[in-house]
């Protein structure tokens, strides 16, 4: 099986108002930081276009986007260079998964990445031990793994047609945690830390807009393990898709389609 899906940045941001709106409100949140010329770090970055909202925030920042997906940083280079306010932004390969920060940063943020790294709460120290005195964790994820899009993904590939292909790559979010459990985290590593939940609801517009939308996200690691076997990935779409459209009917003005986020937040001691 493939370890690790493969992007597509084009259909990812197909939905980027949408997706962008819950880092916008995260980014309310994020208190000044503690240079004038801040090192900040986006883990997890995709195809950049958050990256580039960070340099609006802090325009003399230092920006530096991490990802795995080779096709994602490929997006994102179209971003790299000076920002108009001095500062710069590049992009980088890593893994959330194994990440190291190998300098001090002012911020760290994360933008609906961390759901795809189980273990991430185990990294907050050695995170937070490389955020100067006065910096910012500051990280967002989704929190629908129960709602009727993911459910039914996991279903899907568990049923008996499908379950000797796929596993648990209709699974990928079971260990996000409630925003209690990372605000209880947070706090015992010494940090002023915050952490709430909002749910979006999203109106989605055009044919199947909810299927659509998981091609960009939650799907990719099954139409990554079916990529050599166009027939079987048509199948299991068009499965998936019924599902949906029963769970998620159109209405007069679109589909509407419920979206939970966790956000999370530590500000270290200046």
């Amino acid at each position: 099986m493939h370890s690790a899906p493969t992007w597509d940045p084009q259909q990812y941001l197909r939905h980027s108002s949408h997706r962008t709106r819950p880092f916008l409100d995260l980014l309310e949140h994020i208190p000044e930081l503690p240079t004038a010329a801040p090192r900040i770090a986006d883990l997890g970055c995709g195809p950049g276009n958050v990256t580039a909202l960070l340099a609006d925030r802090w325009p003399t920042a230092h920006i530096t986007g991490f990802d795995s997906s080779p096709e994602m940083l490929a997006k994102a280079a179209d971003l790299a260079g000076p920002t108009p306010g001095g500062g710069r932004l590049d992009f980088r390969p890593a893994d959330a998964a194994d990440w190291v920060p190998d300098e001090p940063y002012d911020l760290i943020v994360s933008n609906a990445a961390l759901q795809w790294v189980p273990n991430h709460p185990e990294s907050f120290p050695v995170w937070i031990d490389s955020l100067r005195p006065g910096g910012t964790l500051a990280f967002q994820v989704p929190g629908n793994f129960t709602s009727p899009s993911h459910a039914l993904l996991g279903e899907l590939c568990d049923a008996q047609k499908w379950r000797d292909r796929l596993g648990d790559h209709g699974r990928r979010f079971v260990h996000i945690l409630d925003p209690a459990d990372y605000l209880i985290r947070l706090t015992d590593l010494g940090c002023e830390a915050d952490a709430w939940e909002t749910t979006y609801s999203q109106l989605l517009q055009g044919e199947d807009p909810v299927l659509d939308w998981v091609k960009g996200t939650a799907l990719r690691p099954v139409l990554t393990e079916l990529a050599d076997d166009p027939d079987a990935a048509a199948d299991f779409l068009a499965e998936y898709r019924d599902l949906l459209r029963k769970a998620y009917p159109p209405g007069p003005h679109g589909t509407v389609f419920p979206f939970r986020r966790i956000f999370a937040l530590a500000h270290k001691p200046g």
